[in-house]
């Protein structure tokens, strides 16, 4: 066995180091600018002179009320006796604000629902179809099995017109409620054909012996389904939700085209694109903005690290 001398460790070493660094350099251009003071920027070094949170505190709404100075004609307009007290403060509501200007909270909390309802839909439908095509015998499985990739082949871009047209003839796209549905459905498309040729690939792994042992102790094949395999499956099915779960929080196409008329239910990918051409575009609001956006994503690979272990068959059946 050939092994590395000292002087092949350091430059590989090396090398991996500097892959590294290359890979987390954005990240942290993108985090050192969400921390620096607009008089900062021009600041190349990624080591803020004074550290500077507002645009994290704006963005979560823990910025107070500001007073905004009222101009002259709006207070003789206040003189007027013949306003009431509710159109008095009307007026001066007007002029003190009182939420973010980019409503970052709404936006996350919707694409945390899409992401996550179709990261639990897709992540149960594909565990059925792969659980049939690794387990079942019926004409067309190896069709089907091959097939559902076919999908995943053809581009976004391709969809995205027929879908819209099929969306808008069947009366979907006419509301904000049906356009999110419609919405729901293509992440299901773009998804599903991958989580059923992982999870069809898992199930193969695991002896069939086990579903035999608790068929012949009176279960039904659902029943081991549930009681069996989706049990020894947690590894993959939670790999699953995650892909599903990244796939709808990042994904930008479809959710331009569907719900750019219903701002209130933008997703963060849109609503980052919309914030950086707006007038409110300023560079450590949207850099504290990307950095909010890519810590679920983080944080869900943390957690999957504790599943993403393999073995939990290992001593299932006696030999």
């Amino acid at each position: 066995m050939n092994r590395r001398t000292p002087l092949q460790s350091v430059i590989l070493y090396g090398l991996v180091l500097l892959l590294v660094l290359f890979c987390l350099f954005p990240f942290l251009q993108i985090l050192s600018t969400s921390l620096k003071h607009p008089i900062d920027w021009g600041n190349p070094s990624l080591i803020p002179r004074v550290l500077h949170l507002d645009a994290y505190k704006e963005l979560l709404g823990l910025m107070p009320a500001q007073e905004v100075e009222v101009p002259a004609s709006i207070q003789r307009l206040l003189e007027n006796p013949a306003l009431s007290d509710a159109q008095r403060q009307a007026i001066l509501a007007k002029f003190t604000s009182t939420e973010s200007v980019f409503p970052f909270g709404r936006y996350m909390l919707n694409t945390f629902v899409i992401s996550f309802v179709t990261g639990i839909c897709a992540t149960f439908l594909a565990s059925l179809a792969a659980y049939a095509i690794a387990r079942l015998r019926f004409p067309g499985q190896s069709l089907m099995a091959n097939g559902v990739l076919f999908v995943y082949m053809v581009g976004g871009v391709l969809l995205m017109v027929p879908l819209y047209q099929m969306s808008v003839s069947v009366g979907l796209a006419s509301s904000s409620a049906g356009t999110i549905f419609s919405l729901f459905l293509i992440y299901l498309i773009q998804t599903m054909p991958v989580a059923m040729y992982m999870l069809g690939n898992y199930f193969r792994t695991i002896p069939f012996s086990l579903e035999e042992a608790a068929m012949m102790d009176g279960c039904s094949r659902v029943e081991a389904f549930w009681r069996i395999i989706l049990p020894l499956s947690k590894p993959m099915l939670f790999t699953v939700f995650i892909y599903c779960f990244v796939i709808a929080w990042n994904e930008y196409l479809f959710a331009s085209v569907f719900l750019k008329q219903y701002q209130d239910f933008h997703t963060l990918p849109l609503a980052l694109q919309t914030l950086f051409t707006s007038k409110n575009a300023i560079w450590d609001r949207i850099m504290a903005a990307s950095m909010l956006t890519l810590l679920p994503v983080v944080i869900c690979f943390m957690l999957a690290n504790r599943y993403l272990s393999g073995g939990l068959t290992d001593g299932g059946v006696k030999g």
